[in-house]
């Protein structure tokens, strides 16, 4: 199977866990920015993890520095454009690309001027590539509310113009959901769909209650629903399409190999799974490596990629024309 002449979707990746080390950089000599080293290896180790990963926290400081260097519109939009670029040459043909803007405001920059950047950095590869490319809002959990809701309000100017969805994300606490119903209740009335990280991290009730009191139509993750039957159920029942990053999901220790991971499995059981890398820089991965890692654990076969292919387009927060041109390429 040739890997890189399959069509792919991807689902979920995040922007800032994703830059080029070489535009890190450049932006952080470009601004100003004090690092330890500007050596391209020392940059990367400062980017992504190593086998000594010992947890999702820990895998989450690495995005301190792409933070860092995404305070500005110019540096927002040429990430945006360069993930797409990137994507593009890995026969991807539709990317959701997720982010927080809470992040990126610390220079002075308004909610929507950041989430307008990233969609003008989309935009700006769709017309060099064929490639497609949606936003999600993603909100963090462990910061206060009210960053979510301002995060909804100034998401929801661009509904239908380049954002899609809303999206929780970062730490996983047990019954984390209880805290945000009100505000999924609300991004729902404004237009957004909705996508929440849950199952990450061992809790598979986090599933159930994301789909019941959040509404999710889709999970990010979602690899402990095998711990809890009802979330398991629900997903299945519900054709809940599982966004699964088997790279990610190593290195922050929710499984320890490949062939451990329950991600086949769940194709097998009928269970809606798309793959996707998460962060393709903090794991060292992209959906190439990904699909091929996936294929050869699993022995897939073409009719099953062909499968999951189908399950992640029709799983994808674009238009149903949108969706009629993706599937034209299996």
């Amino acid at each position: 199977m040739d890997i890189n002449n399959l069509p792919k979707i991807e689902l979920h990746c995040h922007l800032d866990g994703s830059l080029r080390v070489e535009t890190v950089i450049e932006l952080a000599q470009k601004d100003n920015i004090e690092l330890d080293s500007y050596d391209y290896k020392e940059v990367k180790k400062m980017l992504s993890i190593d086998e000594n990963c010992s947890s999702l926290d820990e895998y989450l400081e690495k995005f301190d520095l792409p933070n860092k260097v995404l305070q500005s519109k110019e540096n927002l939009r040429r990430a945006a454009y360069e993930l797409l670029e990137d994507a593009a040459k890995e026969n991807i043909k539709y990317i959701e690309v997720r982010f927080a803007p809470i992040f990126h405001v610390k220079e002075g920059l308004r909610l929507n001027e950041v989430i307008q950047s990233v969609i003008d950095g989309i935009r700006d590869a769709e017309k060099k590539y064929e490639i497609k490319g949606n936003v999600i809002i993603s909100c963090i959990r462990g910061l206060d509310l009210k960053h979510v809701f301002d995060s909804i309000e100034a998401g929801a100017q661009f509904i239908g113009q380049g954002v899609v969805a809303i999206d929780l994300a970062a730490t996983e606490k047990e019954d984390f959901a209880y805290e945000y119903i009100e505000a999924m209740k609300l991004a729902k009335e404004k237009g957004f769909r909705v996508t929440i990280h849950a199952g990450e991290t061992g809790f598979g009730k986090n599933v159930r209650d994301a789909i019941n009191l959040l509404g999710a139509e889709r999970i990010g993750h979602g690899v402990f629903i095998y711990n809890d039957k009802e979330a398991y159920e629900l997903v299945k029942e519900k054709g809940i399409t599982l966004e699964m990053c088997p790279k990610s999901n190593i290195d922050t220790k929710a499984v320890n190999i490949y062939d451990n991971h329950p991600i086949y499995k769940y194709h097998k059981d009928n269970i809606k799974v798309n793959i996707s890398t998460d962060n393709r820089m903090v794991s060292n991965i992209n959906l190439n490596e990904e699909t091929s890692n996936v294929i050869k654990t699993f022995n897939v076969t073409l009719d099953e990629y062909k499968k999951i292919y189908i399950n992640s387009v029709n799983a994808a927060f674009c238009s149903e024309e949108t969706k009629k041109e993706l599937l034209r390429f299996i």
